[in-house]
């Protein structure tokens, strides 16, 4: 049966489309309307990680430049007053994440287990429009983008006595599916107000900086503006396929502990294959969690906790993204 109602794609699930097939619905003029004409808004972004590097790629800098700076320069003369770092709300999810997950492994009426991620718009989709009996193992935790855009709305406007109303924000993410993403009603405001005005990708930004004649070699670096700056090395490799899961690892090691990881890279949980499983131990307590990169690698894991099979019975939390790679 066919709909009106559109399909939220995750980037990788685009490409299987075939080049040029799809693509993002641009909003590049939206955006452009508010920067060049911003009618007393305050204009606000935030950029998520794979963005810098992204973007290096496609402007002329080797591949896997790390553009930090030059991209907030580059934000800052497309008209963005203040420019925040997603990695900062990384952070804060790992933090939630990981809370959550100790409570429904110490407690469990808590919530059910395994718990699953719930960062990826295209793997929540999923869930709920093919597999709605997983939701309530999905984590409650919003995704970076979704909490930063939260706290812009009502801290930052606190901070700046500025109306919430008066804000535009924008998250510069890698993801198609994050505006689709944007538009849940969980991500308005009490007063009916979406937390992120628009997300446009990165393809959009490149086009944005090559319109506006913008030499993003030789821009000069800025920093991200303060207080939604600051990250740890957990939210830079919240991106990464096994990143979320090895950061919440860590997090609630340290949680149930007391202590630090001894060796805090699990690299078990890290790599391009599929599935990947591990058991870590966490106080004399062994947690087993598992990744999927992909949703048919998913319902495969899924299918095999659901029978039992003795590789996963004992699994307790599982990383899902789209993406093979994650966010990237």
């Amino acid at each position: 049966n066919f709909s009106n109602k559109p399909i939220a794609l995750s980037a990788a699930n685009a490409r299987l489309f075939g080049t040029g097939a799809i693509a993002e619905k641009d909003q590049i003029s939206e955006v452009e309307a508010v920067l060049k004409n911003p009618q007393g808004k305050v204009t606000v972004c935030q950029t998520a990680p794979a963005v810098r590097i992204n973007l290096s790629d496609a402007l002329g800098l080797p591949p896997g430049t790390i553009s930090t700076g030059k991209m907030v320069t580059a934000l800052k003369q497309l008209g963005f007053k203040y420019v925040f770092d997603t990695n900062f709300s990384a952070d804060m999810t790992i933090v939630e994440e990981a809370s959550e997950l100790v409570k429904r492994i110490q407690d469990p009426s808590a919530g059910p287990l395994p718990m699953f991620t719930s960062c990826c718009p295209a793997w929540v989709n999923y869930v709920e429009q093919s597999d709605p009996e997983l939701i309530p193992q999905l984590s409650s935790c919003r995704s970076p983008m979704g909490m930063l855009s939260s706290a812009i709305r009502k801290d930052f406007t606190e901070v700046k006595n500025i109306k919430p109303t008066d804000v535009f924000n924008v998250a510069i993410m890698p993801c198609t599916a994050k505006k689709d993403e944007i538009e849940r009603p969980q991500l308005y405001t009490k007063d009916g107000v979406k937390e992120t005005d628009y997300v446009i990708t990165t393809r959009e930004l490149m086009r944005m900086i090559k319109k506006a004649k913008i030499n993003f070699k030789k821009l000069p670096d800025t920093p991200f503006d303060t207080l939604y700056a600051e990250s740890t090395g957990a939210g830079a490799i919240f991106c990464g396929s096994g990143g979320v899961m090895e950061a919440a690892l860590r997090t609630a090691y340290k949680l149930i502990t007391g202590n630090e990881m001894a060796d805090y890279h699990v690299k078990a949980v890290r790599g391009l294959d599929g599935i990947k499983i591990a058991t870590v131990d966490i106080g004399g307590t062994p947690v087993s969690v598992a990744v999927a990169q992909g949703i048919a690698n998913a319902k495969k894991l899924i299918k095999k906790v659901r029978s039992g099979d003795e590789d996963v019975k004992n699994v307790k939390f599982i990383e899902v993204m789209a993406c093979p790679g994650g966010c990237v």
